[in-house]
């Protein structure tokens, strides 16, 4: 048997969320603001809602491979955040869809490994 397992645990895994506000008053920005989209597409995230798209992560390592991907995608213009919350934390967030409550979105099924 092995000295040390593996356990996943409420606090290791962690959800990063990009959240944005980009201009889109020219062709330009459009652009810029599509890019850095499909960026976040490309690289697993997924739209939590408009202009916050949120990746599930196992780790704080993993964690900051996303953030540099995302640094490495961020447009020239408007404003970018990256937050961290744990999977507890995730978990206990309150979702409202009109006057009626919803619980979070589960982290995926299958933990993809790089």
């Amino acid at each position: 048997m092995p000295r040390h397992r593996f356990a996943l645990s409420g606090y290791r895994p962690m959800w990063l969320f990009a959240m944005f506000d980009l201009p889109v008053d020219k062709p330009e920005l459009r652009r810029e603001y599509t890019q850095f989209r499909n960026a976040l597409l490309r690289e697993g995230f997924t739209m939590l809602q408009y202009s916050v798209y949120v990746h599930y992560v196992a780790s704080a390592e993993s964690e900051a491979v996303y953030r540099r991907k995302v640094a490495a995608a961020l447009p020239s213009h408007g404003q970018v955040r990256l937050v961290a919350v744990t999977d507890r934390q995730f978990e206990k967030m309150e979702v409202f869809v009109g006057k009626k409550r919803e619980k979070p979105e589960d982290p995926p099924h299958q933990l993809a490994l790089f």
